[in-house]
């Protein structure tokens, strides 16, 4: 028999997720940042709290802030929910508008009330599906012309570049294009390549990244669920790296149990393959903390039965033990629910010699803590291919200072030609290009 949820209990339930009682959080982002971050135990709640600030967009003249040594500015503005970014050779930028295809059935109560709640942060716009080419104008102005690149498509996000092919990874297949330096419009339809999971797409992005000789494709497919509670069939290949041969489109898991890979890179000194992951919810603001991790090659990182190596979520049925006893610890925590969505190792002059080497990260903010975390870009330094230190905030002020309110998220980051550093801000419509002050 199908059950009636009432206005006035979800109403109820409403507030008291909103409100966040009850999941409070022990430590801040930097307490639990390194190889050894404090897990707190687990706790079990009838719906999760959440604490989702109300969108406000950026008004006037507002901008994100920014360390000290830096300047930030917009080179584009009225885009439809911007949430990767992507340099060409040329100095062109690539943006790809889009959101979740809205394809998740809503199942439960909790599911409505949290989709209900989270429309407040305008994380749950529509987006365009389609790519947009910035370009800047040779007059000196430091204006960006905005055209549109690449339309009709299916929830883009990971665009690469190899030759004269771009290849676009919309959340059912990967596509292919030919490419010709200054162009400013591809017309023709996209050639797949190879279907990629698409069932339910809870987890919806699929992140792409090329082999540094141009023969492969790297594929970060997010998983079905938070713990498989939609069952372990609807997970068949997600939750992995996917490994593609660009000659014939066969595909293989490189390495498995990672919830949601959703920023891939090789990390420049030792070529390792690296993501930030978003790790699994609703056992408490200090669990589990999501993070930046080498992906080896074969390896097992645990979920849904393990996190943060070993530690076993007794909700993923049935028990894996053979598995768990595989799982592999991530290399650095970067904080819990800060949803990092965004990876980029910089490589540039423009940017102080501080931020030389390591790695930026987008992190898409928090919607189940309190105080709220992430919304900022924070730079993580390397030392001989591994993360040292704490998290630096880098790029901020997404979120009010009284937390209730939201100008933007960032999400995908790029390096510009000229070694900015470009960021798409998916709820602040907006792309940001941060440099050198002074410049």
């Amino acid at each position: 028999m199908t059950k009636v949820i009432s206005i006035s209990a979800l109403a109820i339930a409403c507030a008291a997720l909103v409100s966040g009682c009850g999941n409070r959080a022990q430590y801040d982002e930097q307490q639990q940042a390194g190889d050894n971050p404090p897990l707190p135990h687990a706790r079990n709640f009838l719906a999760p709290p959440m604490q989702v600030p109300k969108f406000v967009g950026w008004q006037n003249d507002e901008t994100p802030k920014v360390a000290d040594g830096l300047k930030i500015e917009k080179i584009a503005s009225g885009l439809v929910h911007p949430r990767q970014v992507y340099a060409l050779p040329n100095g062109d930028i690539l943006v790809a508008e889009s959101n979740g295809p809205n394809e998740e059935a809503v199942t439960t109560p909790k599911q409505l009330i949290a989709g209900l709640v989270e429309e407040r942060s305008g994380k749950k716009a529509k987006g365009a599906n389609r790519i947009s080419l910035l370009r800047e104008r040779k007059d000196g102005s430091g204006q960006w012309d905005k055209t549109v690149f690449i339309d009709h498509l299916h929830s883009p996000f990971g665009m690469q570049l190899i030759r004269d092919t771009l290849y676009v990874a919309d959340t059912d297949a990967i596509l292919k294009y030919p490419y010709q330096s200054g162009e400013t419009r591809i017309s023709t339809r996209g050639v797949e390549l190879t279907d990629l999971p698409d069932t339910i797409n809870h987890h919806w992005t699929k992140a792409l990244l090329a082999s540094p000789d141009g023969k492969k494709l790297f594929v970060g497919v997010g998983s079905n669920s938070n713990v498989g509670e939609n069952g372990l069939d609807v997970e068949y290949r997600r939750a992995n790296v996917l490994e593609v041969d660009i000659a014939t489109g066969g595909s293989r898991i490189y390495a498995a149990g990672i919830r949601n890979p959703t920023g891939l890179q090789w990390e420049p000194k030792t070529g390792q393959l690296w993501a930030v992951a978003n790790e699994r919810d609703e056992i408490g603001a200090d669990l589990v903390p999501d993070y930046l991790t080498s992906v080896q090659e074969g390896a097992f990182y645990g979920w849904p039965y393990s996190y943060y190596g070993q530690h076993v979520d007794p909700r993923a049925q049935p028990q894996r033990p053979d598995l768990v006893a595989k799982a592999i610890k991530p290399d650095y925590a970067i904080g819990s629910h800060v949803a990092p969505l965004g990876l980029l190792f910089y490589t540039g002059n423009n940017l102080p010699a501080q931020y030389r080497g390591g790695a930026f990260i987008g992190e898409h903010g928090s919607w189940d803590r309190s105080p709220l975390s992430g919304y900022e870009v924070t730079y993580v330094a390397f030392d001989n291919g591994k993360p040292v230190g704490a998290p630096k905030p880098v790029v901020t002020g997404f979120a009010t200072d009284d937390q209730k309110g939201l100008h933007g998220a960032p999400v995908g980051l790029a390096q510009g030609q000229d070694g900015s550093l470009i960021i798409a801000d998916d709820v602040g419509d907006a792309v940001w290009r941060v440099t050198r002050k002074g410049e």
